[in-house]
């Protein structure tokens, strides 16, 4: 199915809107819904940046332009009604007004016992990191094509030495974070330090499964007592 035919496929609501999950492409948190309409969802597609359509003031807002909190998009899905769209995004901070994380950062509290969450076991995890190949995927498409806007389009525009230089920020902030004992902080650090580590890989042509690789050899060499 071309592009064309997956936006003429989407139900709008009668006023020409769908809602917007935005999820991070790392973590999988959910960080906030928005709103799109046609227009929203193509600049959102051409520029690898997201796009709304702000109910209250009427009109598009580009995700970040004042706040420099912008939404590199890592893929765009659709749900079985056609009527709800999923944004898989690499975020450069913050996604609420408030300063927190994501939108739903509160929580009501339950009167039953909430049901137990079960942590997902090493064997049974190959899915926790299909989002690293999704992203790798997404970060070698932007090398090719160059979307104007898109934040990885500029790192590469950029070159190895900018990408380089980011990597570097991103790890001391990492140990920043890591000092302060800030885990909400440290999730973001290590989210943005994989990012551009990623991006860095592509840029060198070292495919990420190279890495996998290098690790579970490690991991399976013999142990020295």
């Amino acid at each position: 199915m071309s592009q064309q035919e997956w936006i003429a496929g989407i139900r709008w609501n009668e006023a020409g809107l769908v809602p917007a999950v935005v999820q991070d492409a790392s973590t999988l948190e959910v960080l906030m819904v928005a709103y799109m309409n046609e227009e929203s969802l193509r600049l959102s597609l051409e520029s690898g940046q997201t796009w709304f359509w702000s109910r209250s003031r009427g009109e598009l807002w580009n995700k970040g332009a004042t706040s420099g909190n912008t939404q590199a998009i890592a893929s765009i899905h659709y749900d079985c009604d056609n009527d709800t769209l999923l944004l898989k995004v690499v975020p450069e901070g913050p996604a609420c007004h408030t300063g927190e994380t994501s939108c739903f950062y509160r929580e009501i509290p339950l009167e039953r016992p909430a049901a137990p969450v079960q942590a997902v076991s090493p064997a049974a995890g190959e899915g926790r990191f299909a989002v690293l190949a999704e992203l790798e995927r997404v970060i070698a498409e932007r090398e090719t094509e160059r979307p104007e806007g898109a934040y990885t389009t500029y790192l590469f525009d950029k070159g190895v030495d900018k990408i380089l230089k980011k990597v570097g920020e991103e790890a001391s902030e990492t140990i920043i974070a890591a000092k302060n004992k800030d885990n909400a902080e440290l999730r973001l650090e290590v989210s943005d330090l994989i990012y551009h580590l990623l991006v860095l890989l592509q840029e060198r042509k070292l495919p990420l499964d190279e890495i996998m690789a290098e690790l579970s050899a490690r991991h399976e060499r013999p142990r020295r007592d």
